[in-house]
């Protein structure tokens, strides 16, 4: 009767041969065997999946009395981690080619839409105060639907960002005016000098002396612009010291963003601190333009000069979305670049901007022109090279 129970119990499927000894069941039949199922209450709906230390992977599913477990494989891991880094590395490589693609055509539309407004509407303060209410609205519209997070905003970080939107506003509006008084390509050969003035006043109000390597890549910085200053044929001295003013205004920022460094919790990133500049830029031009120029940016005034209001406002509407997104995408590449790829990628921007505008406007270029042109820029690129130098060996 024993017998006869245990093999009621445990015995094999019908067809399978007998066995002298029923408790050594075989391996053949192993797999075949059925728990008993004894009434129970469901175990609840558990997951585990490659948590755990060991490399198997334990699975409920929540079927009684069923339990899997599969060995997690670790060699297709292993195998695709570098190439899921390499193909990061290309995705990022190529999102940044294309920022900074769209951050030259940008500028070069900017400057070209630009100089064509300021020529039949010299009012350098006005349009400064149009570009900057274009970014304000721009900012406003990006907060409105979210596609930037809105900032939460103190009082001690608006105190500190302050002195950098007057600095803004002062570089902008003194560009203008410099664009409005002379060609594109001489202004942009003005404005290869910032690194002087960022040496200088770095000297001044931070006590950075400048190395022997640094003031030596300086030397053909100046000396270029000072050639190609004897010889540009639209030089006046209006357009020249605006320039020269849009340099110290523009290198300023980065000696007050030291002297001003603000607590890290008070910190912003760039594109929050660019969006709050421009709407604090805006408010700062506004009754500037209307103190120093008057009302001029209306229908009716256009019309009594004489002018295709629809043009002029097409272009001067062109030149303010370019101004904003080149500005925009500039502040983009800082994000993601060190500071002197920033300034080398400059340096090759404004060789691409000071190009097209010759061809766009013809401007006629002598060789000893051409060639300060040439020292300046290749003397902004030495200075490049000398501060990443200087960077890594501190």
């Amino acid at each position: 009767m024993q017998s006869n129970a245990f093999t009621s119990a445990r015995s094999p499927p019908l067809g399978a041969p007998t066995l002298r000894h029923p408790r050594r069941v075989t391996a053949r039949y192993a797999s075949q065997l059925k728990p008993v199922s004894t009434p129970s209450k469901p175990p609840p709906r558990l997951l585990f999946t490659g948590a755990s230390a060991s490399p198997v992977s334990w699975k409920a599913r929540g079927r009684i009395g069923r339990v899997e477990v599969r060995a997690a494989s670790e060699e297709p891991a292993i195998e695709t981690a570098p190439a899921a880094a390499a193909s990061g590395g290309l995705v990022r490589m190529l999102e940044l080619g294309a920022l900074f693609g769209l951050w030259i055509v940008f500028n070069i539309y900017f400057n070209i839409y630009n100089k064509q407004v300021l020529k039949v509407f010299p009012y350098p303060a006005t349009l400064s105060a149009l570009q900057f209410l274009c970014g304000a609205v721009l900012v406003v519209i990006m907060w409105a639907f979210n596609l930037y997070k809105k900032p939460k905003i103190n009082a001690d970080q608006l105190a500190a960002i302050f002195p950098l939107a007057v600095v803004h506003t002062l570089g902008n509006l003194f560009t203008n005016m410099s664009l409005g008084q002379v060609s594109v390509s001489f202004t942009h050969t003005i404005k290869a000098m910032e690194p002087f003035f960022s040496v200088v006043l770095s000297a001044m109000f931070l006590g950075e002396a400048p190395t022997l390597w640094v003031v030596s890549s300086l030397v053909p910085v100046v000396g270029g612009v000072v050639l190609a200053s004897f010889t540009e044929a639209s030089f006046n001295w209006i357009g020249f010291l605006s320039a020269m003013a849009s340099n110290l205004a523009n290198q300023s920022r980065n000696v007050l963003s030291k002297k001003l460094m603000v607590r890290k919790e008070d910190a912003v990133d760039n594109i929050t601190l660019f969006s709050i500049i421009t709407i604090m830029s805006f408010i700062l031009s506004a009754p500037v333009a209307v103190v120093a120029e008057g009302v001029k940016f209306t229908p009716s005034f256009l019309q009594s000069t004489g002018l295709n209001v629809g043009e002029v406002l097409t272009r001067s509407l062109l030149a303010c979305l370019c101004f904003h997104a080149y500005q925009q995408v500039a502040y983009m590449i800082l994000q993601r670049v060190s500071p002197v790829t920033h300034s080398v990628a400059n340096c090759v921007k404004r060789v691409v901007v000071i190009v097209s505008s010759v061809l766009f406007f013809r401007t006629p270029v002598s060789p000893i022109n051409s060639l300060g042109t040439a020292i300046a820029i290749a003397g902004v690129f030495l200075y490049s090279r000398v501060e990443k130098i200087k960077l890594k060996s501190s």
